[in-house]
């Protein structure tokens, strides 16, 4: 029965790292489409009634856009205008973008080093961001049990403990609700990086 259980939440975390950012784009397509349907409006006026005209030249216009970002952002003065200057303006776009590429294999240049953080008095499954040049992290602390959405934290490096596993075994355990975390912390002992207990007030 635990086994069932354990493959149940297994299929259900590797499912909501497919759907949810399909979800998210299916929302932000509607969501422009909206935006567009005054724009489009007086053409719309000149096609049939019967035809859902207001919707259709929305979303081709927003496929039409898609496509030539997607033409510019091959380009390097494209990439760097767009992604560099437009998109990462957006709130969470950089974060977001970072972790879909990871999950979907590809490398970037976010470092994304599995870690435990201590937060509070407990250690929680983390993703080591970047470092400062004070020595301190930037640490990414995932929601349970989808790695997509979470809190950001700069932490001292004596409270984050990077673990000797892969980027997937990380994200598997937060998507199986903490089922493996186990492993991690050994990763940690291993290290020789485990904290020492905190002495009672």
């Amino acid at each position: 029965m635990s086994r069932f259980i354990e493959s149940l939440a297994s299929a259900l975390g590797a499912g909501i790292l497919v759907v949810a950012p399909v979800y998210l784009g299916v929302l932000l397509l509607l969501k422009i489409m909206q935006s567009l349907a005054v724009v489009v409006q007086p053409i719309a006026r000149l096609l049939p009634e019967w035809l859902p005209a207001e919707r259709l030249l929305s979303l081709l216009l927003v496929l039409l856009v898609c496509l030539i970002v997607g033409f510019l952002v091959r380009t390097r003065a494209g990439q760097a205008v767009l992604t560099h200057t437009v998109f990462e303006k957006l709130p969470g776009y950089t974060l977001f973008r970072s972790l879909t590429l990871r999950i979907a294999g590809k490398a970037d240049n976010v470092t994304w080093k599995p870690a435990l953080a201590e937060i509070e008095e407990a250690l929680v499954p983390a993703f080591i961001i970047e470092e400062l040049a004070d020595g301190r992290y930037t640490v990414f602390v995932p929601s349970v049990p989808t790695p997509l959405a979470g809190a950001v934290y700069i932490l001292t490096r004596e409270r984050v403990h990077p673990v000797n596993v892969g980027f997937p075994q990380a994200i598997k355990t937060v998507s199986r609700w903490g089922a493996g975390a186990k492993d991690l912390v050994a990763a940690m002992e291993e290290k020789g990086a485990l904290p020492t207990p905190r002495a009672a007030p």
